[in-house]
């Protein structure tokens, strides 16, 4: 019989190897644990600020929507308002062109005085000058509106090149 001691022995060997295994194990998973953190608690940051500031713009962008919204209605409304009354200054004009055409048949046939020709002329004149303030109207309409697209090309430009700076192509 072999001595007793030695089959304990070998098996606290085993013991003490695994054990020590254990430990080895434990530590590489320790310290695997804590590099991941330095790479993940940092990248979960980033995304958050990223995040944040994402719907920042977003909610910077709806509101310039808004206001270019508005504004264009508003405008267009004043422009409505300059096309109904350059409308009129043309049905004017049309009316102002058949009483002159009017008045050179009963010239020619008649070979009478001048008067209502001056008179259509003068009428006219005065449709023309109503026609040129509206004009007015629509360009100082149409400098708000540019003004406005500018803003908004502007505003969301700048957020937009800096998101496609993250774009992979």
């Amino acid at each position: 019989m072999a001595s007793p001691g030695k089959p304990e022995s070998s098996e606290q060997d085993e013991k003490l190897e695994e054990q020590a295994g254990i430990e080895r194990l434990s530590e590489v998973f320790e310290s695997s644990a804590r590099r991941w953190e330095l790479i993940i608690y940092p990248s979960m940051f980033a995304f958050v600020v990223l995040a944040a500031y994402g719907f920042f713009l977003i909610y910077r962008l709806a509101g310039d929507v808004h206001y270019l919204a508005i504004s264009v209605d508003s405008h267009m409304s004043v422009l409505s308002n300059n096309m109904q009354h350059m409308s009129e200054n043309i049905g004017q004009i049309t009316t102002n062109i058949r009483t002159m055409t009017v008045s050179l048949d009963s010239i020619e046939h008649k070979m009478g005085t001048l008067q209502p020709i001056l008179a259509s002329m003068e009428s006219m004149d005065k449709s023309i000058q109503m026609m040129n303030t509206s004009t007015q109207d629509m360009t100082n309409t149409t400098r708000f509106m540019q003004y406005d697209m500018h803003r908004l090309n502007r505003n969301v430009g700048k957020p937009l090149s800096f998101m496609n700076s993250f774009m992979p192509w």
